[in-house]
C-alpha cells in the first residue's frame, strides 16, 4: 500500500509576512491591498503598506509599465515599514512576474494567474518562453491558479457575462489570500455588500471571493494555511490611515483647537489630490475647500483667506511648490499665517508623479527671492501627518508666518494603525484677533499699527476685515515697521529683513531640542527626516540586537533647525544623513555646523529599505574603527 500524508489543516503561526498584489492597473490591485490590509487591521496585526501605481495615466495593457502593485507587511509586533523584500507574491499576468520577481525574497512563493500566461501576453514583456515551464523560478516556489477561468465558472449561474466576470478576478486572489493567512472573512464580505450598488458586480465580486476562500480551502496546492496573531498594542481605539486623511484630519482639527475656520485652496496634484477630497467631506467643522482653476489661483485664495481670518491653506506637489513661490513670498512680507502643504514626488517638473522622492527641501528653503526665511515642518509617518499638520498651524498662527509642510507619497498613500488621541490631550492653538487700537498718534489720538510687533515673539497683530476702527493696508512694498506705512528707505528694509529673519530664527526657542534615540556614545549617528524614519528605525534596531553601537536624530522641525544640534552632531565622529535626494539636509547641516556629514542618497523613486541602511551603517562603522586603528 501507498502511504498518504495527511494535509495539516492547523495553520502555522508566523511573526509576520510580506505580500505584495500585482497585476495590470486595471486590475484592482490596489483595492484589493487595501482590502487584505483593512481585514488585518481588524485581526488586530501591526501592519504598514506600500501602494506602487504606475507613473502613466494609463499605460498599455499588460505591459511592465502598467503594472499596480500593493506591498503590505502584517506582524504580531511593532513594525514601521512595509518590509523590503515580500515573502509572497500574488502575480496576476506576466507584466507583473517580470516587473516584481526581483523584489521577491529567495524561497519566496510565487501565486500566478495562470491563465494570464499566454503567448501574447509573454511576448510583450520579452519572455521567449514561459517561465512557469522552464526552469527560470527554480528558486522559488510557484503555485498556478487559473484564476480567470474559475472566477469566470464561479459567476456564470449569475448571468455574468465572461468579460464582466473576469473583473471579479481580483476578488478571487484576495479570497485565496485571506484564507492562505487566516484573515476573517466577514469584513470583507461586508464591505462588499456597502460598496456595490449594482446587484450584480456586488453578487458577482461576493461569489468570486468566496469561491477563492474555498479554493484555498479545498486544493492540495496549499499545505496548510498560516496565520500571524495580532500584535500587542497599547489599549485603545483604533484606525487604519493613510498620511493624506491623516493630513485632512489633522487641518480639521487644528482649526478646531484654533477655533478658527478652514479654507483649502487647492488645485487637483498627484500625489496631494486626496487631502482635497477628504477635507471636502468636513463642511460641518466650518472647512470650505475650493478647487481651483490653477495652482497660483490656490495659493492666492488661501492667502486672501487668511487675511480674512481663516486657517489658510494649500496643498500641492513638486510643480506646484515652484507655481507657489510668489504667493509665498507675499505671504513672507505680509506676514499672515497660511499652511502650503508639499507631498513630494518625483522630479523635476512632470518627473515620476506617482513615485516618491524628498527632494524639495531645498525650494521649501530657499525657492522665494530676496531673503524670505520661513518655518518648514517635515512629518515623518502615516499617523504622524495628524499631529505635524497641528504643529505646523501652531506655528503659522502664533508667529503669523506662511509655513510649508512636506510630506511625500511614501507616507500619503502609505497606510497603519492608528491610536485615536485623547481630544483633551491636544495643544490649545487659539489666537486673539486684535479688536482694537495698540498706539497713539504724536497728536494723541488712538490708531492702529498692523505691524507693531509682540516683543517675545516678534509676531504682527491680526485684525480681520470689517473691525471698526481698524482699517489697514498690507500689499508687498516694503513697510514701515510699526506703522505698516509704504517705505522704500535703506534703513527701513534693513531693520524688516532683519525682523522677520529673527521672527523665524526665535522659533527654535519653541520646539523640542533634537533627541538621540540609541546610544549616545556611539561612533555613528543617524539624522535623518521626513519618511526614512521607518527604514531607519528599523535599521537602527538591527544594528544593535547586533551588538554595535549606533545613534540616531530624527528631525520634524527642518526651519529653523533646533537650536542644540549642532552641539549634538558634534558629538559623534561620524554622521550619516539618509534622503531621497541627493544630500540637501546633508549640505545644510554641513554648512551650518561645520561636521563632517555624509549623504546616503536614493532617487529611485521607491523608499529606502532597512537593509539598505543597515549596510550603511555597518560601512561607517567599519571605517571608523578601521581610522581607529590606523592611528593606534
Amino acid at each position: 500500500m501507498t502511504d498518504i500524508a495527511e494535509r495539516k489543516s492547523a495553520p502555522e503561526t508566523i511573526s509576520r509576512v510580506v505580500v505584495r498584489f500585482a497585476g495590470d492597473s486595471g486590475d484592482g490591485m490596489q483595492l484589493t491591498g487595501d482590502r487584505f490590509t483593512s481585514a488585518s487591521a481588524i485581526f488586530g496585526n501591526d501592519l504598514s503598506t506600500l501602494p506602487d501605481f504606475p507613473a502613466e495615466i494609463r499605460a498599455p495593457a499588460g505591459t511592465v509599465n502598467g503594472v499596480s502593485s500593493f506591498q503590505v507587511q502584517i506582524a504580531n509586533h511593532d513594525i514601521t515599514t512595509p518590509g523590503d523584500a515580500p515573502s509572497v507574491l500574488v502575480a496576476m499576468n506576466p507584466a507583473a512576474l517580470k516587473a516584481d520577481l526581483g523584489r521577491l525574497e529567495q524561497g519566496g512563493l510565487i501565486i500566478v494567474n495562470r491563465d494570464a500566461f499566454v503567448e501574447r501576453d509573454l511576448a510583450k514583456v520579452g519572455y521567449d518562453t514561459n517561465p512557469l515551464d522552464d526552469d527560470s523560478l527554480v528558486n522559488y516556489r510557484v503555485v498556478e491558479v487559473p484564476m480567470t477561468s474559475l472566477t469566470i465558472e464561479a459567476t456564470a449561474s449569475l448571468g455574468v457575462k465572461p468579460r464582466d466576470a473576469e473583473r471579479s478576478k481580483n476578488f478571487f486572489a484576495l479570497g485565496m489570500i485571506s484564507w492562505l493567512f487566516s484573515r476573517p472573512r466577514e469584513p470583507t464580505l461586508e464591505w462588499i455588500t456597502s460598496r456595490f450598488n449594482d446587484d450584480l458586480v456586488r453578487s458577482a465580486n461576493t461569489a468570486a471571493f468566496n469561491a477563492g476562500y474555498h479554493f484555498g480551502e479545498t486544493t492540495e496546492l496549499f499545505d496548510h494555511p498560516f496565520q500571524v496573531l495580532s500584535a500587542h498594542m497599547p489599549p485603545g481605539e483604533y484606525t487604519n490611515i493613510t498620511g493624506n486623511v491623516a493630513l485632512a484630519w489633522g487641518l480639521v482639527a487644528a482649526g478646531q483647537l484654533a477655533k478658527l475656520p478652514v479654507f483649502l485652496g487647492s488645485y487637483p496634484i498627484t500625489p496631494a489630490s486626496d487631502i482635497l477630497h477628504e477635507l471636502s467631506k468636513s463642511k460641518h467643522f466650518g472647512v470650505r475647500t475650493v478647487q481651483a482653476e490653477d495652482e497660483i489661483a490656490a495659493a492666492g485664495m488661501a492667502l486672501g483667506a487668511a487675511f480674512a481670518g481663516h486657517l489658510g491653506v494649500t496643498t500641492t506637489s513638486g510643480p506646484g511648490l515652484a507655481l507657489k513661490s510668489e504667493t509665498l513670498s507675499l505671504a513672507v512680507s505680509l506676514e499672515l499665517p497660511m499652511l502650503l502643504i508639499d507631498i513630494q514626488r518625483g522630479g523635476p517638473s512632470t518627473g515620476l508623479p506617482t513615485k516618491t522622492e524628498a527632494a524639495d527641501l531645498n525650494i521649501a528653503m530657499y525657492g522665494r527671492h530676496s531673503e524670505a526665511p520661513l518655518p518648514i515642518v517635515a512629518a515623518y509617518s502615516p499617523s504622524h501627518c495628524f499631529h505635524a499638520a497641528i504643529e505646523a498651524a501652531r506655528i503659522a498662527l502664533k508667529y503669523r508666518t506662511p509655513v510649508i509642510l512636506l510630506s511625500d507619497g511614501y507616507i500619503a498613500n502609505g497606510s497603519e494603525p492608528w491610536l485615536l488621541p485623547d481630544v483633551e490631550s491636544l495643544p490649545d492653538i487659539s489666537v486673539e484677533f486684535q479688536e482694537g487700537f495698540n498706539h497713539v498718534a504724536p497728536d494723541g489720538t488712538d490708531e492702529y499699527w498692523p505691524y507693531l510687533r509682540d516683543p517675545e515673539t516678534l509676531a504682527r497683530p491680526w485684525a480681520i476685515p470689517g473691525t471698526p476702527g481698524l482699517m489697514h493696508r498690507v500689499g508687498g512694498l516694503e513697510k514701515q515697521d510699526g506703522s505698516g506705512d509704504i517705505n522704500y528707505t535703506p534703513a527701513n528694509h534693513e531693520t524688516m529683513v532683519h525682523l522677520r529673519a529673527a521672527k523665524i530664527a526665535g522659533i527654535a526657542a519653541d520646539i523640542p531640542p533634537a533627541e538621540i534615540v540609541g546610544d549616545a556614545d556611539a561612533d555613528v549617528c543617524i539624522l535623518g527626516w521626513g519618511s526614512t524614519w521607518a527604514a531607519i528605525d528599523a535599521a537602527v534596531q538591527r544594528t544593535r540586537r547586533s551588538g554595535k553601537k549606533v545613534a540616531w536624530v530624527h528631525l520634524t522641525h527642518l526651519s529653523p533647525l533646533p537650536a542644540n544640534l549642532g552641539d549634538v552632531l558634534r558629538s559623534f565622529p561620524r554622521v550619516l544623513v539618509p534622503e531621497l535626494n541627493l544630500g540637501q539636509l546633508c549640505r545644510i547641516v554641513r554648512a551650518d555646523y561645520l561636521v563632517d556629514a555624509q549623504a546616503v542618497s536614493k532617487v529611485q523613486g521607491l523608499p529606502f529599505t532597512s537593509k539598505e541602511l543597515e549596510t550603511a551603517i555597518d560601512t561607517a562603522l567599519a571605517a571608523v574603527h578601521s581610522s581607529e586603528k590606523g592611528a593606534a
